[in-house]
This record gives structure tokens, C-alpha cells and sequence, in this order.
């Protein structure tokens, strides 16, 4: 099988995927420039990868159309030459939509549904989405729901459960930390993280707050007592933080899917999620393994930090464990099989 990959900005997870592809087809990868505030050093090695600024359209085109895809991956709408180069080769290849969109109901979301026959749709045969928020935006474009699969967004799992491990070789109580990871800006709800650790340190001082990141709001970061900030981090050197840390917050005020929520499951955390994560669907069973709470409600995620600066280790642990369990649902191997699924049931459909 012969897969070409067209994306925007490259992730660590997405890499594990392309990986665990690669051990059943010939990739041929196209993909946006690194982000500067992300500056993740890739190891492209299992497959020919190309940076996009590079190529022009037609470039793009004679590239992927010389390579004799049997499947075309790409990555939303938002490279209009990305959408050419799949509806020119939509007659030779299965085409495939990566979304990870919900839907609002906006005007224009509403102009894309109403246009979608005479777009989307004459680009991508199918659409491959995190979960089912995501799915039924596909359906609104015109999907039906056996043309639509869930499982796009996986964690690189192997990396994670050898965190796990050190975790368990290298820590003989629970540290009293909690744990943000991902970008320093306003839409991530680190000030709303910030101003709630402040009022529970006042009656829980041998609680910390260690924050892994980088963006255009670190230079506004909140620096307080018990705030640790670390900076970027490549994920290599993450072990030492995760051993020191306990229960994992993503405070965001909107994250289409949040990739970090599964990494930080398949370590063992409990976790405390605002209600716009999508990714809390997959992972997180309110009560049992944490919390959701109102995003930007900053009173909201102060109850919650609370619910677990008053457990002893051993619930937190327990909470640990049903994250652990709930992690390992959607993997780079199922990622892989759900993708080239795809070329079976364009076959299956054309009959």
C-alpha cells in the first residue's frame, strides 16, 4: 500500500502514528514548517518527507500524483492546494478528511455545510476524526456515518508506559504536585490554572504547581510560591517531571481533542479537565479517575484542585488506575488499521 500524508503541523503522537503505518505501506509525507513555540526535534527517517513551504501547487500536485498514492490522508481544509492535489487524484486514490472541528452551528460552518457537495466532498471520499463531537460535524458536511471513523488523535503509548515505569521504580509516595503541560496562551486557561493554585496554596502550602511550555504568554506567567515554570521540554526529557507530579490539569477554554489528556492516562494520573476538552469523552469518567469543571469558572477548577489536595495517596492512586485502564483504547496501531481500512470500504461501497 502506497500512503501519501498531506499535514499541517507536526506532533510527536502524529509521528507515532506515521510509525506504526509505515510497518504496513510506502509513505510518502508532505508537511507544514515546525512551530517555533513547539520546536519538537522529528525523526523522519521511515519515510520520504517533504516541508510544504517548499512546493509550489503544481509542484504539490506532480509530486503526489508521480508517488501513485492508493491513499491520500490530509490534514482539514485549510491548504486549499492540499484540497487540489486530493480532488484531482480523488478518481485514483481513496481521499481521506482529517477534522478535528466541532460543531457550533456557525455562519460559517453553516456556508460550509450548504457548500460541502461542491467542495469538501468532491475532494474526500471519507473523513477520519478524533470522536464522535467531531463526527457529527463530518455528518453535517454530508457524511454519512459508516463514511466517518473515529480514533485520528492517538498518543505515542510506548513512550508513555516507559514513563509509567520509572514512575514505579523511582517514587515511594505521591508527590503533592499538580501538572499543567502545553502552550502559554490565554485560549489554554493558564491564568484561570494560576489564580486558582494561589487561593488553595494559602490552605495547602506543601502543594506545588509544576507548568511545561512555552508561548506567546510565558513572559506574563504568574510567578508565585509553589509555581515551578520549566519551559519547553522536549518529550525525551519529561521522566523527571512526571515523577514528580501527581495529577495532571488541562484547564483549556476551548481544545478541539487534547492529545495530552491519553499521554498523561497512560502514566497514571488523575486528571481535572475544563468541559471544552473533547478528549474527555475518551478518557476521564467524572468522580472516578477526576474532575470536569466549567471552563474559565476559575471557583469551578479551585473545587476541583481541592477535591484532591484532601485525598490521602492511596484514592489518588486508585483514581490513577482507572486512567491507566481507560488510556490504551486508541493506540498508533489502530490508528494505522482504521487508515488503511478505508481503501477496503471505498471497494466495498463501489460494488
Amino acid at each position: 500500500m502506497r500512503v501519501v500524508i498531506l499535514y499541517s503541523e507536526l506532533a510527536e503522537y502524529s509521528i507515532s502514528c506515521f510509525r506504526a503505518l509505515s510497518n504496513e505501506a510506502e509513505i510518502l509525507l508532505v508537511h507544514w514548517p515546525v512551530n517555533p513555540e513547539a520546536p519538537f526535534k522529528f525523526d523522519l527517517s521511515f519515510c520520504e518527507s517533504f516541508s510544504r513551504e517548499t512546493l509550489s501547487g503544481g509542484e504539490l500536485r506532480k509530486l503526489v500524483s508521480d508517488f501513485d498514492p492508493d491513499i491520500i490522508l490530509c490534514s482539514g481544509w485549510m491548504d486549499k492546494e492540499y484540497v487540489k492535489t486530493c480532488k484531482s487524484l480523488k478518481s485514483k486514490a481513496v481521499t481521506i478528511l482529517s477534522m478535528d472541528n466541532h460543531w457550533f452551528g456557525t455562519f460559517k460552518q453553516q456556508v460550509a455545510r450548504i457548500v460541502s457537495r461542491f467542495t469538501i466532498r468532491r475532494a474526500f471520499d471519507f473523513a477520519f476524526v478524533p470522536g464522535l463531537v467531531q463526527k457529527h460535524y463530518a455528518m453535517k458536511l454530508g457524511y454519512k456515518s459508516e463514511e466517518v471513523k473515529t480514533g485520528f488523535y492517538a498518543a505515542d503509548l510506548s513512550r508513555f508506559d516507559a514513563f509509567r515505569k520509572a514512575i514505579s521504580m523511582n517514587r515511594s509516595s505521591l508527590p503533592k504536585r499538580f501538572l499543567y503541560l502545553g502552550r502559554y496562551v490565554d485560549h489554554k486557561g493558564v491564568f484561570d490554572l494560576w489564580n486558582a493554585f494561589k487561593r488553595i496554596r494559602i490552605d495547602a502550602p506543601e502543594w506545588e504547581l509544576w507548568c511545561v511550555g512555552t508561548g506567546e504568554a510565558y513572559d506574563r506567567r504568574v510567578e508565585s510560591e509553589g509555581i515551578k515554570h520549566f519551559g519547553f521540554v522536549q518529550p525525551s526529557e519529561l521522566e523527571p517531571i512526571l515523577v514528580g507530579s501527581s495529577v495532571y490539569i488541562l484547564p483549556s477554554h476551548f481544545e478541539p481533542w487534547g492529545v495530552s489528556v491519553q499521554e498523561m492516562a497512560a502514566v497514571g494520573f488523575p486528571m481535572i479537565l475544563s468541559d471544552e476538552i473533547g478528549s474527555r469523552e475518551a478518557f476521564l469518567k467524572e468522580g472516578e479517575n477526576g474532575y470536569v469543571f466549567q471552563s474559565a469558572n476559575v471557583a469551578e477548577l479551585e473545587k476541583s484542585m481541592r477535591n484532591f489536595i484532601t485525598m490521602n495517596d492511596s484514592e489518588i492512586s486508585a483514581m490513577g488506575q482507572v486512567s491507566l485502564d481507560n488510556a490504551h483504547s486508541i493506540t498508533p496501531t489502530t490508528w494505522s488499521e482504521t487508515l488503511l481500512s478505508f481503501h477496503g470500504l471505498k471497494e466495498k461501497m463501489q460494488k
